[in-house]
């Protein structure tokens, strides 16, 4: 067996297999005698079928079986042996290969289009310093989180009278269309100039409006009909709610009540002590999203400090080739560019992977599926009686045979562990900077996790 590269560019290459009859024929021969061997054929005794007969019949699929083995195994050694950094998979000459005549060719000659990355190296003393923030929650910041934990918690009752800012529940109907619907009325979605008809209403009443007059959006159309938002424009006309319940909502008072409603049973005692929790878990919450921030800026400066080429021609015909349809060229092209980013940077990843001798171990992945689904029991997730249906929960995920989730979680834990090697190994800038200043930045990126929603969880 011959294999020779010949490279036409820096990031394309040509990988020629040949082979002659001394290299496949003694494993097609071993094939057909251990194919006589187990033949059950009528006028036969088993297993004494002669091998020119099992050749007759089968001597063609077997010959191209044991070339296609040998084929794969040959590029994937070379590939392997010679360290060639491929992209994509290596794409066979469809040409060649159907104008084989397998009936009286005893050399074959295969050829395969290689896409290749240029040589690059991962030196972090030639990375520029990514900036760091630590993020200064200031007693506005503080407020306004509290102030919404009281709106979120709020107490309620029910008044006899309504006012502004009153949610009003009952039968909304339209007798011309015959339309009717229980629905509840939020009054600060009404507009201001009509909110007067909704205010000092009682049970029973009947308020009439117009519906596309009425409201401040087409969405807070869709909430009081119960219609998709791109249906309300054919809603026309004067409805009537009939009232059934007003419900008011007051911002919860800062008591021993909400307090253990907000961080759990006991937490702490005191408006002082209640604040001092918030801030540190908005402090926290900050600070996860700013490392997040962080890991997501090394990337791209990564991205942007390493040149590597990559063959786009070669990458989009095999993305056309290997999806098989599912996408058409137009598609690839106008994807391309996301497809490369990641691309180039798995290639620098799995770099510092094998610089750094990074490996994931099963007991890690199956550690990381543990927590994943102890995420998805919320709170009973944390008991200690539920670790056995965790486990079983965790390995049957594992090992779906419908889905790859083995292999994603794999994905999942290796990106993570690279990722602590690039934390420690890039240089970081430190800035501390206020929470609006902070909020514009990350809005670029990945949006951060709401606070208040942190705080209840």
């Amino acid at each position: 067996m011959e294999v020779l590269l010949e490279k036409s560019s820096p990031t394309t290459a040509s990988l020629k297999v040949k082979l002659t009859k001394e290299d496949y024929q003694p494993k097609v021969d071993k094939t057909l005698k251990d194919y006589a061997k187990k033949a059950n054929l009528k006028g036969f005794r088993p297993g004494k079928v002669p091998v020119h007969v099992i050749s007759r019949m089968y001597g063609k699929s077997i010959l191209v079986d044991e070339v296609n083995h040998m084929l794969s195994h040959a590029v994937t050694d070379y590939i392997r042996d010679n360290k060639i950094q491929v992209v994509g998979d290596p794409l066979p000459n469809r040409e060649q290969a159907e104008a084989i005549d397998w009936d009286t060719q005893s050399e074959f000659e295969f050829v395969y289009d290689l896409g290749m990355a240029t040589d690059f190296e991962v030196n972090f003393s030639d990375i520029p310093a990514v900036p760091h923030y630590t993020i200064n929650a200031d007693e506005k910041e503080v407020q306004t989180s509290i102030d919404n934990l009281r709106e979120r918690f709020a107490d309620t009752d029910h008044p006899e009278v309504s006012e502004e800012g009153d949610m009003l529940y009952g039968e909304l109907k339209q007798e011309s269309s015959e339309f009717t619907t229980k629905t509840a009325i939020p009054t600060k979605r009404v507009k201001e100039g009509e909110r007067a008809k909704f205010v000092g209403v009682k049970k029973d009443d009947q308020v009439v409006f117009d519906i596309q007059n009425t409201f401040e959006d087409e969405a807070a159309i869709a909430h009081v009909t119960g219609k998709k938002k791109e249906d309300v424009s054919e809603l026309s006309g004067e409805f009537t709610l009939v009232v059934e319940d007003i419900t008011r909502s007051q911002p919860a008072e800062l008591n021993q009540e909400f307090f253990d409603k907000v961080l759990g049973p006991g937490k702490v005692e005191t408006e002082e002590a209640f604040r001092e929790e918030v801030t540190t878990i908005i402090q926290e919450n900050y600070a996860r999203e700013s490392e997040a921030l962080l890991r997501r800026d090394i990337e791209k400066t990564l991205l942007e400090s390493i040149s590597i080429d990559l063959p786009a021609d070669f990458l989009k015909n095999w993305l056309e080739r290997t999806n098989d349809g599912k996408f058409t060229r137009e598609q690839i092209e106008e994807q391309f560019a996301d497809f490369e980013k990641s691309l180039k940077l798995s290639l620098i990843k799995n770099r510092v992977a094998e610089t750094f001798d990074v490996k994931v171990e099963y007991p890690e992945i199956m550690d990381y599926t543990r927590q994943m689904v102890r995420g998805q029991f919320g709170m009973y997730g944390n008991d200690s009686s539920m670790d056995e249906i965790i486990d079983r929960v965790a390995t049957g995920y594992l090992t779906d045979r419908e889905k790859d989730n083995y292999s994603a979680i794999f994905q999942q834990v290796f990106d993570m562990k690279v990722l602590d090697v690039l934390r420690n190994q890039v240089t970081t800038e430190e800035k501390t900077i206020e929470v609006s200043e902070f909020e514009k930045i990350a809005r670029a990126g990945n949006e951060g996790q709401d606070v208040e929603e942190d705080v209840e969880e």
